[in-house]
This record gives structure tokens, sequence and C-alpha cells, in this order.
């Protein structure tokens, strides 16, 4: 049923400051957007990279994925600060307790 709403918003950007890369995602990622969300934050070389989940409000199964290859490309230099709603579908993916997903 159509709710008569507008289409949900997704955003993806990055900056870089030296070595670090912060890219910056809102809305939902979902199959038709994690790959966006991957090659915004793989577009720039960088040695330490911060995902900013904190504006999100869908995850699914694709964007998971897309950020498991990302913790696999930048091992032990990705920080991801999630969404309360992230946060919640990681914990429940069983990747709460990874040492790239950040406490606050």
């Amino acid at each position: 049923m159509d709710q008569g709403g507008a289409p949900p918003v997704f955003s993806a950007s990055a900056e870089i400051d030296g070595d670090h890369l912060h890219v910056v995602v809102a809305g939902e990622v979902d199959m038709a957007t994690a790959d966006t969300m991957l090659q915004t934050a793989l577009r720039e070389p960088a040695g330490q990279i911060t995902l900013d989940l904190r504006t999100v409000t869908f995850f699914d199964s694709a964007a998971i994925h897309a950020l498991v290859r990302l913790a696999q490309e930048f091992p032990g230099t990705l920080t991801v600060r999630p969404s309360r709603q992230v946060r919640r579908v990681l914990e429940i993916a069983g990747l709460g307790e990874q040492g790239w997903l950040s406490p606050t």
C-alpha cells in the first residue's frame, strides 16, 4: 500500500584528512545502496577509515556484506560509528563484538 510519503533518502560522502578517510552515510543502506557506500569508502586511498553510520535508519544483509568487506580491506584501521538501528542489526548478525565497532 502506498503511504504517499517521499522515498527514503540515502547519501554517502567522504572527506580525507591526511591519511584518515571519514565517510558519512545517511538513510537506508540496502541492496540498492550498499555498493555505493562501499565504493565511497574505497574511492580514496587511506590508512585509516571512520564509517559514520549514526544517521542510518535501515541496514540489511547487503549492507552487512559491504561492511564486512570494508573490515577486510582495512584490518585494524576501520572504526564504525553505528546508529541504534545499525548496532542492533550487527548484534543480531553476531558482529556486535567486533573491534571495529565503536561503543558509542
